[in-house]
Order: structure tokens, then sequence, then C-alpha cells
């Protein structure tokens, strides 16, 4: 997670969440949340503790209760850890196919529509691009993505550039969600992307049709984490993506498209439980499927996935799951099926990588887990680093992402 914090004109750095406060100043306003803090709420008294880059900005649309934050920390994802894992292994909504957009409209600019960029002169969504609502829309869109690209994403891209080598073709990302912002970052050069989560699918939408104010709010809220972080809070994507009338990922995944430069031409339904977005340069599949042992195999997910081939896979942001024994099956699967696995340390754990098949460079600096994964600690892993010369890393990754200076990443390529 990539946390933003100001830099005022003397140089001092502003507490986080005094500017989380201030983000909303200028913006659509809402009622405060009568439940309490937002989820950003309390990333930003989290991230307030430690040292966050300059520059950077979070938009915070809800209330903050910074002091009520720095008394439970262990609120950051809103439950506790029992309750997180069990929250990913279920499906909140029942999957819904993607369906053609009506009207005449062209996916690829419903996609630029969602993600606040002009679309094609004839197009039907071209007269919706005066509504104040999209307009704000685009410059707060278009603001974030400046941001983001800055701090995240070209940096990923030059580092992938120079560390990452022998690439293939295809790229598994587990207990990714909707993610394809990293996945094209770290691997952009790749013909199949496979992305996975237990949040639906979804549908392709009609915008003419939308409550165009309100489905825009939202659609910014659901990426608000993603944008100023570098990951998706499963909790809240989960409502955001049931309640909103752009529902599943589809609209997400569009709007990631779209912004990554991709023009994306068709849309449609595949098994089991997914989607298969196809655009210049290849194809984005995402499934909705539960990753635990059992399930997984009941699914047909990893059949798909070897029928696909073999690949190179990510895994960042995986809530530690691959460290329980009930996830071995996808383990085994990525780490028989990948030719070079990039992750940080909540993926598959070191000790699982045997020396005898797998050489393994460190990047970064490896710091123990935020508290409420800190049972995943890797001695292991800690004396690696201690005893190498790991090389740096230049952007945040995982859940100490707002920092790239406590962030860590392991690459192993198989012999």
């Amino acid at each position: 997670m990539d946390f933003d914090a100001g830099q005022g004109a003397n140089g001092a750095t502003t507490p986080a969440w005094v500017l989380a406060r201030a983000g909303n100043a200028g913006q659509r306003q809402k009622p405060p949340n009568p439940s309490g803090a937002s989820l950003l709420g309390r990333l930003a008294a989290l991230a307030a503790q430690s040292k966050p880059a300059a520059g950077i900005l979070l938009r915070v649309r809800l209330a903050i209760r910074p002091k009520r934050l720095a008394r439970d920390p262990s609120t950051l994802f809103g439950q506790p850890l029992l309750l997180l894992m069990a929250a990913l292994l279920l499906a909140a909504a029942p999957l819904v196919e993607a369906a053609p957009v009506g009207g005449g409209i062209d996916l690829n600019d419903t996609a630029r529509f969602l993600a606040g960029m002009p679309v094609s002169g004839g197009s039907p969504l071209a007269p919706l691009t005066g509504d104040p609502a999209w307009k704000q829309h685009a410059t707060y869109f278009g603001s974030a993505w400046t941001r983001l690209e800055a701090r995240q994403l070209s940096k990923a891209r030059d580092w992938s550039a120079g560390n990452l080598h022998r690439r293939s073709s295809n790229v598994f990302y587990m207990f990714s969600g909707p993610d394809f912002l990293y996945a094209n970052a770290f691997f952009p050069s790749a013909s199949n992307y496979v992305l996975c989560g237990t949040e639906p699918v979804g549908t392709v939408p009609d915008v003419t049709k939308l409550n165009l104010g309100q489905a825009l709010y939202k659609l910014e809220g659901s990426l608000n984490s993603v944008l100023n972080y570098s990951f998706f809070q499963t909790k809240q994507m989960r409502e955001d993506f049931g309640a909103s009338e752009l529902n599943g990922t589809i609209p997400v995944l569009m709007v990631f498209l779209a912004r990554s430069g991709k023009t994306i031409y068709n849309i449609s339904p595949t098994q089991p439980r997914g989607v298969r977005i196809d655009f210049n340069g290849g194809s984005l599949y995402y499934f909705s499927v539960d990753l635990s042992n059992g399930s997984v195999e009941r699914s047909g997910f990893l059949d798909f996935c070897r029928r696909l081939g073999r690949g190179d896979s990510l895994l960042k942001s995986a809530s530690y799951l691959p460290h329980e024994s009930n996830f071995s099956t996808i383990n085994n699967f990525l780490l028989s099926q990948s030719d070079l696995i990039v992750e940080d340390d909540s993926g598959i754990p070191y000790q699982s990588f045997n020396p005898a098949q797998w050489q393994v460079r460190l990047y970064g600096t490896y710091q123990p887990p935020i508290d409420i994964f800190k049972q995943y600690y890797q001695p292991d892993l800690a004396g690696a680093f201690s005893h190498s010369s790991p090389m740096g890393l230049p952007f945040g990754i995982g859940y100490r992402g707002w920092d790239p200076a406590k962030s860590a990443l392991v690459v192993a390529y198989r012999r």
C-alpha cells in the first residue's frame, strides 16, 4: 500500500490524518459515515506512525476519527484475522456474466468514459462528457492517475525491465482481485493475464442508464485504496461491487485497461465463473474462485490454467493465505507451473523455494508484517536479507507499500 502524505513549503511532512481530512476540500460532499472511520482513515492512522513518502495526497471522503484509530490500529482491515480469512473464502454475491453494451456503445468508449478519458467523437457517450459529474470525475481520476504513475507504476515498469528476465507470455496473479495495474507493470509484454479473487465478475455497464453522479462517486471510492496504496481491501471492495450500479470487477478492469493504454475489442463470459477481455496485445481473464484446498480443484480453475500452459506468477498483498496449510494446492500449482515468481512476503513462504530448483534474488528491506499479520513473520527470510546484499527497490509494495524503505520483493527463477 502506498500512502501519500503531503509536504509543506518548509519541507516538513504534514501528518497523514490531517491531509486525509483536508482531502475533502473542493470535492463532492457526502454525509459522514455514521458507523465511524472509513478504511482509508484507518490506513491513514497506521501510516501516520511511519514516515510516508512526501508529495502524496490521499482523497478520503468519509469521516475520520484518528484518536480512535490510534487506540486500535487492528481495525485497519475492519475485522480480526479469522474473519478476514473467512471473508476471502466466501463470495458475497452470485456471479453475473458479462453482457454486451446496448445502444451501439463501443466497449472501449465505455471503458474510457468510466476512466475519465475522452471518448470518440461520434460515440453516444460524447454528450455525457459535458455532465458536471463526469467532468469532476475526469479531473479527479486524471490527477490520481498522474500521481500513481509517477510514484508507483512507472518505477515498477522500469524496475521490471532491468531486473526480470526470461519472461513468459502467460501471467498468473492469484489473490489479485481486479488488480490489472501491477500485473501489467511487472509483466508488460505478456499475452495472457489470469487474475482471480472472490469478488463477483459483474456486468458490462450501459452508462447511459446510470445515475451518473452516484455511480462515478462509488467507482472512485472502490478504487481509492489501490490508487493511493497499492492493493484492494477485500471486504470494502465486495461491499462496493455488490451495492453499486457498476457491479462486480468488470467496470474496474475496464478502467484499468483504458488507463493502461489498452484498446478493448471484446468482453465475453468464460468458464469456470469468469470473464475474458480481449485487448490490443492480449487477453485478460478474471475468475471468481475460492482458492482454498478442495474448492479450487472442484472449480475447474486450475484445469483452465494448465491448458493455458506454463507462465510467470505474481503474488502481493495476499493476506498471507499462501502461508496457511489450507492453501497448499494453489502453492504447489504455482511452484510447479511457474518459471518465474515475483512476490512480497505475503506470498509463498520463503522456505518453500528449494535451492536446487530455484534461484532467489532479494530486493528492498524485509520488515515484520503489520500487527494483524504478525504471526507470519519469517525468520529465515529475515536471515536471508541480513546475510546478503539485497538490491534496492524504488517503489513501495505490499502492506507497507506507502514506504519504499520498508518494502521487499522476492524474485525466484526456476533453474
